[in-house]
């Protein structure tokens, strides 16, 4: 039941991104064109997705548990370090580059791109750099 409900979600997010053009690198980039070719389409995809969250949030948060999980599983970290602020730095640079962030390029994959599939390529090899990063780090921890 759990994977098929993560494929059911995954598949209408999937579709929305493909709808709404946002697999479409220069739809994306035509956004970050302010002075240019600007689109503001992104603009109503971002508040449809951010009214649907804080709407649903609130609905399913009343439940007293998940249907597919024993427990809600949500962040406890609310702190701001160089990690967030790095990583968040990170994604904003590739998105501004590739035109793609990592929940669009998955379904983008449908496209056959190679766009699409250099950006994954790196973003594997991105998320693999900071893993060892994250270890090292880790281990320099238990040896001090």
């Amino acid at each position: 039941m759990r994977i098929l409900s993560a494929l059911l979600v995954g598949l209408v997010f999937g579709v929305g991104i493909a709808i709404s053009g946002m697999i479409n690198p220069a739809k994306v980039l035509n956004f970050f064109d302010i002075a240019g070719t600007w689109d503001p389409s992104l603009i109503f995809v971002m508040g449809g997705a951010l009214l649907t969250t804080f709407i649903g949030y609130r609905l399913v948060l009343k439940r007293p548990g998940p249907i597919v999980e024993a427990e809600f599983k949500l962040p406890t970290n609310t702190v701001i370090d160089a990690r967030l602020i790095g990583g968040s730095a990170v994604f904003g640079l590739g998105w501004g580059i590739a035109g793609f962030c990592p929940g669009a390029a998955v379904p983008a994959l449908g496209s056959g791109r190679y766009e699409v599939l250099a950006f994954v390529a790196a973003l594997l090899a991105g998320l693999w750099v900071a893993k060892m990063i994250q270890t090292k780090q880790a281990d320099r921890r238990v040896t001090a």
